[in-house]
């Protein structure tokens, strides 16, 4: 347990449905942990963004960027209090859902605040992306059943994913944890946990993948 105290900020990335929230639930669980989690649901701009993207991509894109801002800003607090936070999002996923969703005059004001507000803020000491196949995020969508989730269709998650493996693909501002998350319950497989865990707690920088085998 000593090498987990060099960690003392973890953020898990990945698309819709690839399963950050239950990860972070276990992991924090499990190591003593303070869980972060982005409170996508407040965003008032997100049912109606998912009925039309093209018209409500901006408010909603902004709105979530200074929401993560702040939220990421407390985070600094948390060191007072906390040997270790894991949080559910990095800041970058505002840029990879932007650079998809925005025109291209939106994207050039949006990332003019971004890069103002991203200077500002902690790194990570490891980011776990956990990727998976457009079917699979689908599928786990459809299950957890929410109504502002409905207009989310596989065109748009292989976009998404498509994004999310270009943007991780040139990844170097931290130490990365590539997780390939399709077909993998940490809840029902606990050595698949047990086995991701290890490789967390000795990941030694730069990019390194995981893939559970059950």
């Amino acid at each position: 347990m000593q090498k987990s105290r060099t960690l003392k900020y973890i953020a898990v990335d990945g698309p819709i449905g690839a399963g950050k929230t239950t990860l972070v639930k276990m992991l924090a669980e499990d190591m003593g942990g303070y869980a972060v989690f982005e409170p996508a649901e407040k965003n008032p701009f997100l049912p109606e963004f998912y009925k039309d993207r093209k018209r409500n991509a901006f408010k909603t894109q902004l709105y979530f960027l200074l929401n993560r801002y702040q939220q990421q800003m407390e985070l600094k607090q948390h060191d007072l209090f906390y040997p270790l936070v894991i949080c559910d999002y990095t800041f970058a996923k505002d840029f990879i859902f932007a650079s998809i969703n925005l025109s291209e005059d939106e994207i050039h004001l949006y990332n003019t605040v971004f890069q103002l507000l991203s200077a500002q803020l902690p790194q990570p000491d490891l980011v776990l992306y956990l990727r998976a196949d457009p079917p699979v995020l689908l599928e786990r969508i459809k299950k957890r059943g929410l109504d502002y989730e409905n207009e989310i269709n596989e065109d748009y998650l292989e976009m998404l994913t498509e994004s999310y493996n270009r943007f991780f693909m040139n990844y170097d501002e931290t130490p990365l944890l590539v997780v390939d998350s399709s077909g993998v319950d940490y809840l029902q497989n606990p050595e698949d946990f047990a086995n991701l865990k290890r490789a967390i707690l000795n990941h030694r920088g730069g990019t390194s993948h995981f893939i559970a085998r059950s």
